[in-house]
């Protein structure tokens, strides 16, 4: 919004400064400000207004260090953020860009689910909160859109110069033209590739997989199996963030480095030079959705202000689960969905910490007769908490291990 009047201003009334908004570095520091300062200056009164309204966390009693001191934490801090997100995101982007909508509708969809928890564990006393079905269900959801909007979409497209990739000019083109400021020739087309690190062109084509079938009958029924794959990063990296959500200042810390590093790729696939010096796919139009990741990483930063430990307000489902949805979404949208292993590496052990331990129980359980465990709780972090290390040093060490993914992540780019 804010986009379009100093557009109007400079064009018009030449309005000094107005011009700074056609910068997309300027917007996503704007975007960066107002998200900090509503989640930190407004976090407070919300804070607030959660403890009259009797938003209160049910702390599940497991035994662990410091769990009576967290009982009544206001919970559904999670609106703050995604508040913190939305805001700058509508004023600062261009809303004529597909992408940027996706992920509005996005964060609202799965916020809403996360909301829908929250208040059945708080107002019904329900500690299992909605049912796990009813959860997939609506990450399923989006998953499907997201695939879809990526498969089928007219306005997804991949551009690459003509003279460099001529391979490119039969396969699903859909249009050619020149570029208006060098004159290259390039084209746009659609296909559903990913960039994968350690492969000479660093791409890889989803279609492929129907690896017996000709050109045509592959794009024409790859989407069966897209789609689905997507749904399950998707789900697989938002129930992540949900885990990693347990102790005060993790998940909100964690996901501020993952974003940051999201965002530089965003940038880096929306910019032609930066794109073809690192030999990556160049998105048209991805360049917008930074703002969005500028938004989500101010809106954690303020967020921390209360949620660090000891925390005086708890993200909930409403925020755990719209973080890691987004995050996925968001990888998946820059075609860079292969590095999240990497760079959401935190997540990703903490899920597979819970699978683990689970099927180690019931296996021996079924072998032995008693149940055993590999670790003494799961998820990862409150087996730290069991062998009494603090809660902040357990946050600490997990913030510098997201932080040494995220350069590993960006390494990769350059490792063919």
């Amino acid at each position: 919004m804010l986009y379009y009047l100093f557009d109007f201003l400079d064009k018009h009334y030449n309005f000094v400064g107005a011009g700074l908004f056609q910068y997309l570095t300027f917007r996503s520091l704007i975007a960066v400000l107002i998200a900090l300062l509503i989640s930190w200056v407004l976090g407070g009164y919300f804070i607030n207004t959660l403890k009259k309204l009797q938003f209160k966390e049910t702390i599940r009693t497991l035994g662990l260090p410091g769990e009576e001191k967290k009982k009544g934490t206001p919970t559904m801090g999670g609106i703050i953020i995604l508040s913190a997100i939305l805001l700058p995101t509508i004023l600062l982007c261009r809303l004529d860009n597909v992408y940027v909508w996706l992920m509005i509708i996005i964060t609202l969809w799965l916020g809403f689910i996360g909301f829908l928890d929250d208040y059945i564990k708080v107002f019904k006393k329900d500690k299992e909160g909605l049912k796990a079905r009813f959860k997939l269900i609506g990450q399923f959801g989006v998953g499907i859109l997201v695939g879809a909007v990526m498969y089928f979409h007219p306005s997804v497209v991949i551009r690459k110069e003509i003279s460099t990739t001529p391979q490119i000019q039969v396969a699903h083109e859909v249009q050619r033209h020149q570029e208006p400021f060098n004159g290259r020739t390039v084209s746009d087309y659609r296909a559903p590739l990913s960039t994968v690190p350690f492969l000479k062109n660093s791409e890889f084509d989803y279609r492929k997989i129907i690896f017996w079938a000709d050109e045509s009958t592959q794009m024409r029924w790859a989407w069966l199996l897209y789609i689905p794959l997507i749904t399950l990063i998707i789900a697989f990296i938002s129930n992540g963030v949900n885990l990693t959500d347990g102790i005060d200042g993790l998940a909100t810390g964690v996901s501020a480095v993952v974003m940051l590093t999201l965002g530089i790729l965003a940038y880096v696939s929306g910019n032609f030079i930066a794109a073809k010096y690192l030999n990556i796919m160049y998105l048209p139009n991805t360049g917008e959705l930074v703002i969005f990741a500028a938004a989500f990483m101010g809106a954690c930063i303020g967020f921390l202000w209360y949620n660090s430990y000891p925390a005086t307000v708890f993200m909930g489902d409403t925020g755990s689960l719209a973080i890691g949805g987004i995050v996925a979404a968001f990888a998946i949208i820059i075609r860079k969905e292969f590095l999240l292993p990497v760079l959401c590496g935190v997540f990703i052990i903490e899920n597979l910490s819970v699978m683990v331990q689970v099927s180690y129980f019931k296996y021996t359980k079924r072998k032995y007769g008693e149940g055993r465990r590999l670790l003494k709780m799961s998820p990862l972090h409150h087996h730290y908490q069991k062998l009494n290390m603090h809660e902040s040093k357990i946050v600490t060490r997990f913030w510098i291990v997201s932080i040494l993914l995220a350069i590993i992540t960006l390494m990769l780019l350059k490792v063919r």
